[in-house]
This record gives C-alpha cells, structure tokens and sequence, in this order.
C-alpha cells in the first residue's frame, strides 16, 4: 500500500504571507511611509527579467512601490557601482536588489559588498552574512528564509531534528544550514564531495535539496517520515520542470515534500517581500 505523503504548497502559504504584508504596507502608509524597492537588471537574460518581472507583480499586489533600472549588458563595473551608490543614497529606496548572474566583465562579490547592508534585502551582504551566523539580528537571505518557513508550516519542532542540507551555496545551502542550526536541529551539510550520500540523507528527518542536478535524489535514499524541500530547478530535454528530488519514489517515504514548481519559489518572492518590509521599518526606527 502506497504511503501517504502531504504536499507542502508553497504557493498557498505565500499568498497568505503576502496578505499579511499588504496589511503592513496599508499601516507603514498611513504613517507616512512608503516602503521602496529598486531592482537592478544588467543586461537582457530573459529568466533574470522573467523573475524581475515576477518580483515586480508582487511588489504592485501588495503596495510596495519599485523601482526598475535596466542596464545595458556592456555596462562597466565603475558605472554599475556608482549606480548602486546612488540607490544607496536615494531615501525613497529602502531595499535595493541586483538580479543576479551578472554579465562575465563584472565582478559579483564587488557589486554585492556596494550595496548598503541595510538595503540589502538579498540578505547576501558579507555584513549580513556574519550576523546570521553571529546570531545578530540583521537580513537574513530569501531563499533559505522560505524553505524554513516550509518546514515549520509542517507543524514538526525542528529541535532535535537530524537535517541534511544537500548544496553549499552562499545563496541556499550555507544560510539554510545556519538557520536550522539556530533552531536546534543538527545539521549535516553535504556537497559534490561528499562520500556516502546517499547513507547521510537516509538518516536525515529533514532533508533540503539544492544540488542542481535533476531527480539526482532518489525515493530510496529517503528516510520514512522525513520533510523534504526541494530548492532545484532543472529544464528536462522536453521542455519540462523538475527538482532535484525524483519527486514520484520520493513521495513513497516522504511524509512532507514541497512541489517543483509551486514549493521554493513562491516563498523566495514573499521573503523578499518581507525584507523590504523590515528595512523599511528599520531605517524609520528612531
């Protein structure tokens, strides 16, 4: 008989992270405040101005006025810089985020050590970073802020939990490994190095998938009545989206696991919503 599994919606829980921060935008307004967020698109990629273009719909639904400076893919790092110093400066911006990949001539850490910290609302800033694993308070990255949110929309304490984070990304995989790691969870973080992964993920009750390679994690590695999020997203030959998890054997084991699309996502834009949200109310504070 086929075991039960629960799918961790991602889209049900942003909508309802969203229209909470609508009601926040609606109150910071009538004080006065209008929080603002400036995007920095370098170039013409069409999945970067696909998800600037999503990021933007949000930013319209819930009343956060943006901001979208387009650049040419030719543009040199001293001008890109000075842009930035310019949001930096701009009092009506309160996040300012540059989608990333850049183009090849400009160097991505020097863009993301320009912006000012606390308009960093990618939660990348090295400064941002380090109170995360300082346990200060600061902006924590979207990403891994989401798939956190995933898991405790499970109803599962995740202190005491054995959690196997898959990928060591400055993006995903660290940060996450940090945040479940400060709620008590005892974290193995694995990566293309790893020996034994398979036997390391069959041991975790919470496993995060950020590996990049498509259905690369297999049902049969799964533990019974693990939570399983899964961050890849991988275009098969058909056109087609997967995870990193084979979602069909995995959902056998898997008492939680989060959709390809439809999971991460949606949670990575309602976090990004949230940063805006707080460093706004940050800068206001007296």
């Amino acid at each position: 008989m086929r075991a039960m599994f629960t799918l961790i919606d991602g889209k049900i829980l942003a909508h309802e992270i969203r229209q909470n921060i609508k009601k926040e935008v609606a109150q910071l307004k009538t004080l006065g405040v209008e929080p603002g967020l400036a995007f920095v698109l370098v170039g013409e990629n069409p999945a970067s101005q696909i998800y600037v273009s999503n990021k933007q719909k949000a930013c319209d639904e819930v009343g956060i006025r943006n901001f979208t400076d387009t650049l040419p893919a030719t543009v040199s790092e001293s001008e890109l810089l000075k842009h930035i110093e310019g949001l930096n400066k701009n009092e009506k911006v309160h996040g300012i985020l540059v989608q990333l990949p850049l183009p090849k001539q400009l160097d991505t850490k020097k863009i993301i050590l320009a912006i000012d910290p606390k308009k960093d609302v990618d939660g990348l800033h090295p400064d941002n970073l380090g109170r995360l694993v300082a346990k200060l308070p600061g902006l924590r990255p979207c990403t891994p802020q989401g798939i956190l949110h995933l898991i405790e929309s499970t109803g599962i304490n995740v202190s005491g939990k054995d959690a196997c984070v898959v990928g060591r990304s400055d993006i995903v995989g660290k940060p996450t490994a940090l945040l479940l790691l400060a709620k008590d969870a005892t974290v193995t973080l694995c990566h293309s190095q790893t020996s034994a992964l398979s036997a390391k993920i069959a041991q975790a009750d919470i496993v995060v998938a950020a590996i990049g390679r498509a259905k690369f994690i297999r049902g049969d590695w799964i533990k019974q009545g693990a939570v399983v999020i899964d961050v890849g997203t991988n275009r098969l030959s058909d056109g087609k989206i997967c995870g990193d998890v084979d979602f069909e054997t995995a959902s056998k084991k898997a008492a939680f696991i989060s959709p390809v699309p439809g999971g991460v996502g949606p949670m990575t834009i309602a976090m990004l919503l949230k940063n805006t949200i707080e460093a706004c109310k940050n800068k206001e504070k007296p």
